[in-house]
């Protein structure tokens, strides 16, 4: 009897708002046209290395690193190590941003 009750009355999930210091981490992180390119690239591309990214952008390997760590540190990017190869995937934020940019673009 107990178990019936309990089963009814689930917790539901609380959803935690984002502070605005978090909103602003997430935000800065595209806020340059190279980062921004980068984010649509990886979207496009999942699993694609600093190498692959800097030769289709055509633009400099430290630069694309650069940026890279940049959408990491602000929770876009994921890193993922296979052997001497970084791959690179959006995170669950950086799909969210990226589908955000691109309602953006067509409007």
């Amino acid at each position: 009897m107990l178990a019936k009750k309990l089963k009814r009355y689930k917790k539901k999930k609380v959803v935690k708002k984002k502070t605005f210091r978090q909103m602003e981490r997430h935000l800065k992180g595209v806020a340059n046209h190279r980062r921004v390119e980068i984010l649509f690239l990886i979207a496009e591309k999942k699993g694609i290395s600093v190498d692959s990214i800097s030769v289709i952008l055509k633009c400099n390997f430290k630069t694309t690193s650069v940026h890279l760590l940049r959408l990491e540190q602000a929770g876009l990017v994921r890193k993922r190590n296979m052997g001497r190869m970084v791959l690179h995937e959006l995170s669950p934020y950086g799909r969210h941003i990226h589908e955000f940019l691109q309602t953006f673009q067509y409007s």
